[in-house]
């Protein structure tokens, strides 16, 4: 199936992930010391960040006028939605760092190449985060799902306080509310204490 507009879709006709606990573990949690490539060129350690960082993880941002990774994307719960997720931080950006998150990452399995092209192409004013090498998602035990051989993280959103996970969304359904939950989210738990970049 050849993936036509990205952004454009009806969420009523796309099936909403439940929740299968995957990711109630994950408040309360330290970050553990991984580095991970930024779309930035950077190398990133989440763990040494200070201050509120947002974190968003989806499974695989498609490319518009390319065969999708598999025929039933559509229908697998949790799958659509990457660009719509990713554009709605984008759109955002602004109003989520003046509600106190110091730090945006996107984060995703795909290579680093691949989230680069997308990075550039979407214009984001944020890095994403390639987790090639599943480090970051084993250390934290991330909700996954195998489709076509891959291991992608399920779609999630943390808040990190200091290097430590104050808060989870997940499930998140549909993508394109998410940076709105965040934000609201944000402004109704102001960061007190934390440190500062």
């Amino acid at each position: 199936m050849t993936q036509r507009n990205l952004l454009e879709v009806d969420w009523t006709r796309i099936p909403a992930p439940a929740d299968d606990g995957g990711a109630a573990h994950l408040k309360g949690m330290t970050l553990p010391p991984v580095s991970l490539l930024a779309t930035d060129d950077t190398s990133v350690a989440l763990s040494a960040l200070r201050g509120r960082t947002v974190v968003f993880a989806y499974p695989r941002t498609g490319e518009p006028g390319k065969i999708a990774l598999v025929d039933d994307w559509d229908i697998i719960p949790g799958a659509r939605g990457c660009t719509p997720q990713t554009c709605a931080f984008r759109d955002l950006f602004a109003e989520l760092k003046a509600a106190g998150a110091a730090q945006v990452f996107g984060l995703s399995t795909q290579s680093n190449a691949y989230q680069t092209e997308m990075a550039s192409r979407l214009h984001l004013p944020f890095p994403v985060l390639s987790d090639e090498k599943l480090a970051l998602t084993r250390a934290l035990n991330l909700p996954t799902m195998e489709v076509a051989g891959l291991t992608l993280i399920k779609r999630l959103a943390l808040i990190v306080d200091d290097a430590r996970i104050t808060h989870v969304f997940y499930p998140v359904f549909p993508p394109d509310r998410n940076a709105g939950d965040v934000l609201d989210w944000l402004k109704a738990n102001p960061a007190k204490g934390l440190s500062r970049d």
